[in-house]
């Protein structure tokens, strides 16, 4: 995808997903703002029953893993993250990219998608950026591309 603009913004939807709905979610985003869209991949497999279980632990625990993604966040106005929540925390996935990025971000917006309105993974998120953060938003399972939609719209009118 070329580098598109927001007004005179260049925007970067950066995301992780394992099974499909921060992906949807970031895809729905990227498409309302006219934005960049980058997947941030996870090196360690988290596929299964048993990826299921060590990502959960992994999270819990507060770990980085090794992962790649395409885009510098350094040639981006604002950068939005995706992360699922997983144990009530960010992935490891996300904590990674947000920890070799955060001097290259200028502002950022999070959003995180589970099943219920948890608050503390987007509070990670904003502990460990440590910069301006112009939104977050806890998007659920239920009700995703509304949600995804309307957080996109809340952020054409901050961005």
């Amino acid at each position: 995808m070329d580098s598109k603009q927001n007004s005179t913004k260049k925007i970067l939807v950066a995301f992780y997903s394992r099974d499909g709905h921060t992906k949807k979610a970031a895809e729905l985003i990227a498409e309302h703002l006219n934005a960049d869209i980058d997947e941030i991949a996870d090196k360690k497999s988290r596929k299964g029953f048993i990826g299921f279980l060590i990502a959960g632990y992994d999270a819990t625990r507060g770990k980085t893993t090794e992962i790649t993604f395409s885009r510098d966040p350094s040639d981006y106005d604002i950068v939005i993250i995706g992360s699922p929540v997983w144990n009530g925390k960010i992935t490891p996935a996300v904590r990674t990219y947000l920890l070799k990025n955060k001097e290259k971000i200028k502002k950022s917006c999070f959003f995180v998608t589970c099943a219920a309105k948890d608050r503390k993974a987007l509070l990670q998120m904003n502990e460990i950026y440590g910069g301006e953060v112009l939104s977050k938003k806890v998007l659920t399972r239920k009700t995703l591309e509304e949600e995804a939609r309307e957080f996109a719209e809340e952020l054409k009118s901050i961005i």
